[in-house]
């Protein structure tokens, strides 16, 4: 699988309001140009509830990484920041994980994280997290829908995803929604 192909396989959004954490995604699943489902689920709630993941790429290696990432956060008494930190520095020296080609977009109450296999662990200005193949687009949505609109941010996220499934062919209308609520 080439870096090319890596990231068209969804489109993840997440998006914080009036202390609702929302995350967002598609349920399509492409293998090149086949849909091969359209009811995917891939978000999970991880720590007691209070931390939403979302992946981006190929679903065992995203499995393998929820995994890894929920003893992170165990390990640091889900102090989230240091479990994203640990799991970056584990994805890109562990000779098996640096195989493994994913995206992670991760939220709390107060952080939000993109994290890749090759170390980067990226904390938005805004807090609003996309990736995927539709991810800028969803972005796009959720930025003006924050700005010019008083929606939730569960209402945010489901429209954003509508939005990028207008748009791009990786994503489709089969849309799951999860929060944490304050």
């Amino acid at each position: 699988m080439t870096q090319e192909n890596i990231f068209h396989h969804t489109t993840i959004i997440g998006v914080r309001r009036d202390g609702r954490v929302a995350m967002a995604s598609d349920g399509q699943v492409t293998f090149g140009e086949t849909i091969l489902k359209h009811s995917a689920r891939k978000i999970r709630k991880l720590h007691n509830g209070k931390v939403l993941v979302g992946f981006a790429g190929a679903t065992a290696d995203a499995f393998t990484l929820f995994e890894r990432f929920e003893a992170k956060l165990e390990e640091h008494a889900g102090n989230l920041s240091r479990a994203v930190v640990e799991l970056a520095k584990d994805w890109r020296t562990d000779r098996v994980l640096r195989r493994l080609e994913a995206l992670l977009g991760i939220m709390d109450r107060e952080h939000s994280f993109i994290v890749s296999g090759s170390g980067d662990v990226i904390e938005p200005d805004d807090g609003i997290i996309a990736i995927g193949s539709g991810g800028t687009y969803a972005l796009i949505a959720a930025r003006l829908l924050l700005k010019y609109t008083s929606l939730s941010s569960e209402e945010i996220v489901r429209e954003a995803i509508q939005q990028a499934a207008a748009v791009c062919v990786y994503t489709n209308n089969e849309i799951y929604i999860e929060t944490i609520k304050s």
